[in-house]
This record gives C-alpha cells, sequence and structure tokens, in this order.
C-alpha cells in the first residue's frame, strides 16, 4: 500500500477500499462491461455504504453471472428467487429486479448510441469534470431524469453523480489526495 495522503472517505484499514480508491476510483473507462457493473453495483449502494457494496463485490460479480448483461436481462423468475436467498449480496428484492430491468435497458442505450459512453458522452461532450464536496449536480439531473424516463430504476441523481465519480467522468479526489488532478 502506498503511504501517499487519500481522500477522507477512504478506509485505511481496508485493503479493498484502498485499493479501489488508489487503482479504480475516478479513473475514465469507456467499456460497457465496466460501465454497467458501476451502474448496477452503485445502485445497489443507495441506502448502504459504498464499502458494502465494494465488500461484497466478488460475491455480486458470481452472483450475477460475471455482470453480462444480455444474462441479467433474460433472468427468470428461478434465478431471481435464488438472488432472493443468496446471503452474500444485498437481497433487496426491488433492487434485484431493479438490476434485470436495467440490464435490458443499458442494452437498448448501447444499442441506440453504439456505448453506454456514447450515451454519457451527449451529456458530457467527452469533458471530465473536476469538482469536490457535491453529491449531485446539474449534470447528474440530467442523466438520471433521462435514464428514468427510459425506465430505469434506482438511479436517482445521487445515484448517477457517485457513478459518474466512479467511472471518471467526475474527478472527485480531494484536494489533498495524491490522486487529485
Amino acid at each position: 500500500m502506498q503511504t501517499e495522503t487519500r481522500c477522507f472517505w477512504c478506509n485505511l484499514k481496508n485493503p479493498i477500499y484502498v485499493r479501489y480508491h488508489d487503482e479504480e476510483w475516478g479513473k475514465i473507462r469507456t467499456d460497457d462491461e465496466y460501465l454497467f457493473e458501476m451502474l448496477i453495483l452503485e445502485s445497489f449502494q443507495a441506502g448502504l455504504s459504498w464499502e458494502c457494496v465494494l465488500n461484497k463485490r466478488e460475491h455480486f460479480r458470481a452472483a450475477f453471472d460475471g455482470f453480462d448483461r444480455e444474462k441479467i436481462a433474460a433472468y427468470g423468475e428461478e434465478k431471481l428467487a435464488e438472488l432472493y436467498e443468496n446471503k452474500n449480496i444485498i437481497r433487496n428484492r426491488l433492487k434485484i429486479e431493479a438490476a434485470v430491468t436495467n440490464a435490458a435497458i443499458f442494452g437498448r442505450i448501447v444499442d441506440e448510441f453504439g456505448s453506454f459512453y456514447g450515451y454519457l458522452k451527449t451529456f458530457t461532450r467527452g469533458e471530465i469534470i473536476c469538482e469536490c464536496d457535491k453529491t449531485t449536480s446539474p449534470l447528474s439531473d440530467a442523466i438520471s431524469n433521462d435514464l428514468r424516463s427510459r425506465g430505469m430504476k434506482f438511479v436517482g441523481t445521487t445515484i448517477i453523480y457517485s457513478y459518474l465519480q466512479a467511472v471518471g467522468i467526475i474527478n472527485s479526489h480531494d484536494k489533498t489526495c495524491f490522486l487529485h488532478p
């Protein structure tokens, strides 16, 4: 582990969290597989801490078929029942059902825009935004409203803001963090 100063929220006692902070959070990612995984994980964070979700990430990957969105979009009652009973993930029925709905809608967005990043760029013009100490913004409001109008669930503006930070569209590393731009 590095000894540099990190963002205040990074639990230095949790190596998974430190690795996530140092190697992943705030770094631009444009591949659909990653963008989908993070959207699903962020939706499970609603009302919980990101550290809780991150600690269960590998269990989520196993339970949700490696975040294969086509498989998830096709989940039937048997698979849903399995997920509802899986003690290794967050077993919120509404969030699990939203993952299935959101997988299908994510696929339609990819078909429409060529990629999910292509969709996001219609809002950002490809720019990376650097800002700290926010939980929502006009950008997260606009994307959230559009995703909800398409039928997605658990994509409120706070969740979308956190998502944009996670995938590097918004860089929010603290000014004292060694990763601050």
